[in-house]
């Protein structure tokens, strides 16, 4: 399988920024070779009259807590819902005799790739389209320590520090100001976190802190040079990514409108008032005193060309071997479920980014005889739009594959009507434990199987109805739609449309 190449998105007006990536060894980062940046300002306000037009530049840090059970360097445990101070070992806490390190440990001067690239597609409208495809450049992934979690109590006005995250290893993937709105930087970001998790690096679960990302933002006049950036620190959703970044772009747009001046600093997205809030100023140059750790020996990657031959394969790293065992990606497996399936190129994208949703499609899709676009139908609109309805996961759904399979085979053959399937379905929604037969038989849900009983019933009606039968005989066959409508409410919607139509057509000839 071929490497996966990580990259990035933007649409409308756009300028070349960019040049030819170099080559590089990484593991998951590789180089578009002539690609160029594109850049927008689609997502921004439109200049008052006479006014220039603003574009605006974004650049993420994003921190993702990898896949361990255990600290970088300690054997503390990493869980998430530990008590406080629960999971630190003397070395994390850096106590007096332990030789304790007291600094962060990083990559940052030697990371373990550069100059990658990062691909996403962006949706247009209301769908999402392949032929959208944006490229964001990696600058560097390094791996580093986590830093341990100050704890704000303004009532007591004290702080309280908790070291159950010190020594966590983090990946930083440090992606290029390529992107120019909250929402390209969102979709670049739901992609990566698709991505780590397909290769089991990282769960990056927002919610639980596994992914946390930094964006720095600026505008400017195009043809001008860039503007003074600011960073907005510790993003913990991607919705909530998006809202900073586009609020921090507007901001700043206004700022320089009415004569004010961007300084260079550190601010914080407060998410109940949906703005950012100042935190500290960066005007000054930062030194972080960057030294060797002259206890870690150096990590060298090889490929298979330039594996020694008397190397021990338990202590070298062939990124090739690594390669050529790479799981499925995203956009293979978007690619794949478009083939197999049949579905279009916007359902594979839904089915990808709703944590749960294509294991959920796929397993329908084993116990049920109906079309797999009749079943993508009704899972992404039906039964995703119950669980947004109800904030509810995918994990939370009271109906199970097998029971929405059942439901659908008999759909497909036609042992009940689609608005019958659907109000079987409100009911297993609302009845968890009922089978779907169980509530068919209940709700008198089947349709009629007996000719001659729905023969005698259309009989019935045109009989009942003589001056609709002589409009349909003088040609006005939207009369035939009315009588469908009156046999199927005499079978209380108990009767296939398609069958009430043949019989009443040979009945009326």
């Amino acid at each position: 399988m071929a490497a996966p190449i990580l990259r990035c998105a933007r649409a409308g007006r756009c300028w070349s920024l960019g040049s030819r990536p170099r080559r590089t060894r990484a593991l998951f980062a590789e180089p578009v070779p002539g690609r160029v940046r594109e850049q927008s300002s689609a997502a921004l306000q439109e200049p008052r009259p006479g006014a220039h037009e603003w574009a605006a530049v974004v650049g993420l840090e994003i921190h993702a807590q990898i896949s361990s059970n255990s600290k970088l360097f300690s054997g503390s445990q990493v869980s998430f819902l530990a008590p406080p101070n629960s999971s630190v070992s003397f070395f994390d806490a850096s106590l007096p005799g332990t030789l304790p390190a007291g600094y962060q440990i990083t990559q940052q001067r030697l990371p373990i790739a550069v100059n990658g690239c990062l691909t996403y597609s962006l949706s247009v409208g209301a769908h999402w389209s392949p032929s959208a495809t944006k490229t964001v450049r990696i600058k560097q992934i390094q791996l580093e320590q986590d830093s341990g979690k100050s704890l704000h109590d303004d009532t007591r006005s004290q702080t309280l520090i908790d070291l159950n995250r010190a020594g966590v290893g983090l990946m930083e993937v440090v992606m290029e100001p390529d992107m120019s709105c909250g929402a390209e930087a969102a979709t670049a970001v739901r992609e990566l976190q698709l991505i780590l998790r397909a290769l089991g690096t990282s769960q990056a679960n927002m919610a639980e802190g596994q992914l946390r990302v930094d964006a720095n933002v600026s505008v400017h006049h195009p043809g001008e040079p860039l503007g003074v950036r600011t960073e907005v620190k510790n993003l913990n959703s991607i919705r909530f990514l998006a809202k900073a970044i586009d609020y921090e772009i507007q901001r700043q747009i206004e700022e320089l409108r009415n004569g004010g001046k961007i300084l260079n600093e550190t601010r914080a997205f407060d998410e109940k008032l949906g703005c950012t809030v100042s935190m500290r100023d960066k005007e000054g140059k930062q030194d972080y005193r960057f030294m060797p750790e002259p206890n870690l020996p150096p990590l060298i990657l090889y490929d298979a060309e330039s594996l020694p031959t008397a190397a021990d394969p338990q202590q070298v790293v062939n990124i090739d071997w690594i390669r050529e065992r790479l799981p499925e990606l995203p956009s293979v497996t978007r690619g794949r479920l478009v083939e197999q399936y049949g579905i279009l190129p916007e359902h594979s994208f839904a089915l990808l980014n709703e944590d749960g949703l294509l294991e959920f499609f796929q397993t329908v899709m084993k116990e049920t005889r109906a079309e797999p676009k009749k079943v993508i139908g009704w899972i992404l609109s039906t039964f995703l739009g119950y669980l947004k309805q109800r904030n509810l996961a995918v994990s939370e759904s009271p109906i199970s594959p097998s029971s929405l399979a059942e439901l659908l085979s008999l759909v497909d053959s036609k042992v009940i009507s689609l608005p019958a399937a659907k109000q079987v379905f409100e009911e297993l929604w609302q009845n968890q434990g009922k089978t779907t037969g169980q509530i068919i038989q209940e709700k008198k849900l089947e349709l009629l199987q007996n000719q001659e009983e729905l023969e005698e019933i259309c009989q019935a009606v045109l009989a009942e109805h003589p001056q609709e039968v002589m409009a349909v005989k003088k040609g006005n066959q939207k009369v035939v739609n009315k009588l469908i409508g009156m046999v199927r409410r005499a079978t209380e919607g108990r009767a296939d449309p398609i069958r009430i139509k043949q019989i009443l057509e040979k009945q009326l000839q």
